[in-house]
């Protein structure tokens, strides 16, 4: 195999066309070597976990961890449809956005407990 050295100094004698192409075959070589070597990474780290008993996706955070806590009950609901509703928590929905932004409070839309009958 030629050393780096040799294939640096050929380059000069390539065309333009030979160059791009090569360029192209390079970057795809380039993308094969991340993809093994990110094969390889997530090999050696699963078998790390499992000698501590865990998997791979426990130890870097994509369990269904986030699944198992309960989803937050909605505090508010949608004036003319009450079947949108929202807990509260995270982006506020654009017809929270809407009752806000016309100067209304937001307490409005809040949903009532039941009373016991």
């Amino acid at each position: 195999m030629a050393d780096y050295q040799e294939i640096k100094d050929s380059l000069e004698h390539l065309s333009k066309d030979d160059l791009l192409k090569l360029q192209k075959d390079v970057d795809r070589a380039v993308m094969q070597v991340d993809e093994r070597l990110r094969r390889e990474a997530r090999r050696k780290a699963a078998e790390v976990a499992q000698e501590y008993g865990i998997s791979l996706e426990e130890l870097i955070g994509n369990t269904p961890a986030k699944a198992r806590r309960p989803k937050s009950p909605p505090k508010y609901a949608h004036p003319e449809n009450p079947e949108q509703t929202w807990s509260g928590r995270g982006r506020q929905p654009a017809w929270v956005k809407e009752h806000i932004e016309a100067g209304r409070d937001i307490e409005e839309l809040a949903i009532k407990p039941k009373e016991n009958a």
